[in-house]
């Protein structure tokens, strides 16, 4: 069977926000309803992080709205989520959020064949001018496309 890979969602805001220092593929524990809900597209990872407990990662405020047909009495849309990692990249990442200002962003959920798998992002928080910056930098940039496409599109007519 051939490997597909399709994103779900994805997390624009935590690349805004952070600076990611490095990425790890990992999956998830979800139950039957969640991964369906997730192949129609009904999650949203806005107010999401990762935290390190007892040895395991956490994914926590990542909504899965409930899947229609399930028993929506028992569902909580926003529980914590654990999530699965190779024991050396577990025992990395421990490492690395034990330092001071590292924290973990989940930055995209996707299909990796028919497994639900999500990026995490090993991130240091920006701070405000480094934002700023960023958003001035982009309209610099989209003034000078914007010019050199009115150049250019006048030399032609």
């Amino acid at each position: 069977m051939a490997k597909y890979y399709k994103v779900i969602a994805e997390n624009r805001k935590g690349r805004f926000d952070y600076n990611i220092l490095e990425t790890y593929k990992a999956g998830l524990v979800l139950e039957g309803f969640e991964v369906k809900s997730i192949r129609l597209g009904k999650v949203n990872l806005k107010e999401s992080f990762g935290r390190v407990e007892n040895q395991e990662v956490w994914i926590y405020g990542m909504h899965i709205n409930p899947y229609k047909t399930a028993n929506k009495s028992k569902i909580d849309p926003i529980r914590p989520r654990k999530v699965l990692l190779k024991k050396r990249e577990l025992v990395k990442l421990i490492g690395k959020t034990a330092e001071k200002g590292l924290t973990l962003v989940p930055l995209k959920i996707f299909l990796d064949g028919n497994w639900v798998k999500i990026d995490l992002g090993l991130a240091k928080a920006k701070k405000k001018y480094e934002k700023r910056e960023k958003i001035k930098s982009r309209e610099a940039k989209r003034e000078i496309e914007k010019a050199f496409s009115r150049k250019s599109h006048g030399n032609k007519s």
